[in-house]
């Protein structure tokens, strides 16, 4: 990674915390790292927080680019790829861009060396995980080279076939939200039995979070977890029998084929109205 000069096209939220992630882990150096976006307040603010470098020009920051990083709205990369002219025969583009396929990319820049990837939200604190899949035309030491850049936002898992991308769009990209509610909903039904809301929130998000690592540490299947915690007749019985006849568990299901369903959507939309800030959100 050393000198590598990498631009990020998309100034957004997951694009900040590559960055950080990139300075964090020294894989990179702040005078080589290019935010570039149709808003200069943005790229100021990222110039100003990491002491990178800044422009509204994404043309020009891809140009200089040894990594072009893909970070913005799925609306707006059509038309954001038409912008991107004289990117170098070498170049590695990475993009996070939800539902975009390599062709899709390869196509639109008229460029080989692609890896699509699907990141996740808790990559902001260096604990999310990303899936990734790279062109037949991507060398060994572009694929390393993706390796680390991803690796900076937590684990990192690459996959020959490119349609488990969607599949990690609907399970982990949109994972962090399903976990996000049900913390909200345990944490008002707390409210709602008489707790102070700052104590229901830690007794959910240890509880969460506890279960959590508790589960990895035990190596057993959630379903054997599960029933050494409930007692016949006891209270997580009563909870649990609840739960199924309410139908969380084809909720759960549903919600996550619905999310793949949007991904294989995305893919294949004509972009609609271009928002500017869309690259600041994503």
């Amino acid at each position: 990674m050393s000198k590598r000069k990498i631009a990020f096209i998309g100034p957004g939220v997951m694009a900040e915390a590559m960055i950080a992630g990139l300075l964090r882990q020294k894989l990179a150096q702040p005078e080589d790292i290019t935010a570039s976006g149709p808003r200069s307040e943005r790229t100021a603010e990222l110039h100003k927080r990491y002491n990178i470098r800044a422009s509204t020009d994404n043309a020009s920051a891809a140009h200089e680019a040894d990594v072009i990083v893909l970070s913005v709205k799925p609306q707006r990369l059509s038309e954001v790829m038409k912008g991107l002219k004289g990117i170098r025969a070498d170049a590695l583009v990475l993009s996070i861009v939800a539902g975009a396929s390599i062709k899709k990319i390869s196509a639109g820049l008229k460029h080989k060396a692609i890896v699509r990837s699907m990141p996740n939200t808790p990559g902001q604190i260096g604990e999310g995980i990303t899936v990734w899949a790279a062109s037949h035309e991507t060398t060994d030491e572009q694929r390393k080279t993706a390796r680390r850049i991803l690796s900076a936002l937590g684990e990192e898992v690459f996959v020959e076939d490119e349609s488990y991308l969607d599949m990690a769009t609907a399970l982990s990209g949109t994972g962090p939200a399903y976990v996000f509610l049900f913390t909200e909903a345990l944490i008002d039904a707390g409210v709602h039995m008489g707790f102070p809301r700052r104590i229901a929130e830690q007794l959910v998000l240890q509880t969460i979070k506890g279960s959590a690592d508790f589960y990895k540490q035990a190596e057993k299947h959630p379903a054997t977890l599960r029933n050494q915690v409930t007692s016949p007749g006891g209270t997580s019985a009563e909870a649990l029998y609840y739960l199924e006849k309410a139908g969380f568990r084809t909720a759960i299901s549903r919600a996550v084929w619905a999310a793949y369903q949007r991904s294989l959507e995305l893919g294949k939309e004509k972009p609609g109205h271009i928002d500017t800030h869309d690259e600041e959100e994503k």
